[in-house]
């Protein structure tokens, strides 16, 4: 792909990082042909990334952070004064997405072809297998994008997700001492409606402001999150929204890449309004046990005179010491303070 001349002329300052263990190093930032180039401060190259291979982690969040395709550890990051650099990068990202070949557009004409033989056939009267297969080839930005709309139905009851940044930052790094592993996990605070925490398809969870402003320790907030990671491992997001909508949902989703009118709106008031199943203990407890955390504190949020809920108050793993901190106090005092 041919690099307009512009491009190739614009300069830019950044901190690069060879992987998440290294040092952040200052660079000069330089467009070539095909690759974005990386120099030291004697204009020698550290690093040439190929530009069809440039991945933005955080589109939309300032300062700017990219990483080479299927290299995260090895990061780029442009500050705010280099505005200019980040919108160039960002145009050419997006023009060579659009010049990509897009064979999933084949495989979902061949899906259609295939799906309109069988069902005028009379032989694919499943309705399970029709959800099942939907849960299995549905890939994950879609996911994350039906998750999206699911929580502005959501929000609609709650009012928006609380955005002050100092907040979210601590509540990203609660996210990462919970689940370290889990990279694309998200947690969002909201002010009614959702009781407790809500984990949506896209792994975002949706947490109720309460959780937070009316306990003294992170702990709670904590537990609850692992309930819904826990949940989420036993039975998939998504598949449980397709079980809900019906068999129209699964084929329109196949087919069309979409949900039916109304249908994530109804499962939204269906999330709201009504109770869903306890986990299983002992599961649980593991859960609170590999991510360190206390399962005592959870239990008392969900019955205060710990009748019902004595099994995780028995059977906290950390019962006699003290786990590592969730987050430190100032992060602690940030996160109350989220939603003001």
């Amino acid at each position: 792909m041919a690099i307009d001349t512009e491009y190739q002329q614009l300069v830019a300052t950044g901190l690069w990082r060879a992987s998440p263990e290294g040092q952040r190093r200052e660079v000069t930032v330089t467009i070539g042909a095909e690759t974005l180039i990386l120099s030291d401060d004697q204009a020698r190259a550290v690093a040439h990334w190929s530009l069809p291979a440039l991945v933005r982690a955080n589109p939309g969040v300032i300062p700017a952070i990219y990483h080479p395709d299927g290299d995260p550890g090895e990061t780029l990051e442009l500050a705010e004064t280099e505005d200019q650099m980040i919108r160039a990068l960002d145009k050419l990202r997006t023009a060579i997405e659009r010049r990509r070949p897009h064979p999933g557009r084949l495989r979902m004409v061949l899906l259609v072809l295939m799906l309109g033989a069988v069902i005028i056939g009379g032989v694919f009267w499943l309705p399970d297998a029709l959800r099942r297969h939907a849960v299995s080839v549905v890939p994950q930005a879609k996911r994350a994008e039906i998750g999206e709309a699911l929580k502005e139905e959501i929000t609609r009851v709650s009012g928006p997700a609380c955005d002050w940044a100092d907040g979210q930052e601590a509540l990203n790094r609660l996210a990462t001492r919970i689940a370290p592993q889990d990279k694309r996990l998200r947690l969002r605070v909201v002010e009614e409606a959702v009781r407790g925490a809500l984990f949506l398809p896209g792994r975002e969870i949706l947490i109720n402001k309460r959780l937070i402003e009316d306990y003294e320790e992170p702990d709670v907030v904590a537990g609850f999150v692992l309930n819904e990671l826990l949940r989420a491992a036993a039975t998939d997001p998504l598949d449980d929204l397709l079980r809900f909508a019906g068999a129209r949902a699964s084929f329109q989703l196949l087919t069309i890449g979409d949900m039916p009118g109304g249908a994530l709106r109804k499962y939204a008031e269906h999330l709201l309004t009504n109770d869903r199943t306890a986990l299983d203990t002992a599961a649980l407890l593991n859960r609170f046990a590999n991510a360190q955390v206390r399962s005592s504190p959870y239990a008392y949020a969900l019955d205060l005179s710990g009748e019902s809920t004595l099994p995780l108050i028995e059977g906290d793993p950390f019962r006699a010491e003290a786990p590592p901190p969730l987050l430190p106090d100032a992060d602690w005092l940030r996160l109350q303070e989220i939603c003001e």
